[in-house]
């Protein structure tokens, strides 16, 4: 798989996320799919997703910068959503932030076999203290 195969499966994969389209996601993660060092599989990779949309309605990934090289996967993805609630053990509340995530895929038969995230946390906590000192 060359390095322009591997970016073009990870934009598709994108745009099933974007689209919602649960029901084609074992198109690009593996059955045995790993998210942090623990193994959750398809079902644990899907369920995780759709509790992600249901505390956040209006999420929408969006690639910022991407890196391929076979067999691995960097991305920087940008989020401008609003949680509904708590996020990441901050009090969100609806309010729209900003933040990016840093992840790394490893690809196994053409599927996404393990995923390393770090969110930027501190972004979100940088907008909260200024949201709420304009209070």
């Amino acid at each position: 798989m060359t390095p322009a195969d591997l970016a073009s499966i990870y934009r598709r994969y994108i745009a099933c996320l974007n689209a919602r389209d649960w029901s084609n996601l074992g198109r690009f993660v593996h059955d045995e799919v790993s998210h942090n060092g623990k193994q959750i599989g398809l079902a644990g990779y899907r369920q995780m997703l759709e509790n992600d949309y249901a505390s956040i309605p209006d999420l929408h990934f969006n690639i910022e910068l991407l890196v391929a090289e076979p067999p691995y996967v960097a991305s920087r993805l940008q989020f401008n959503c609003s949680p509904k609630a708590r996020f990441l053990e901050l009090d969100v509340d609806g309010r729209k932030v900003s933040f990016a995530e840093n992840v790394f895929y490893a690809f196994k038969n053409g599927k996404i076999f393990d995923v390393s995230s770090v969110i930027d946390k501190a972004a979100i906590e940088a907008q909260l203290s200024t949201l709420c000192g304009r209070a």
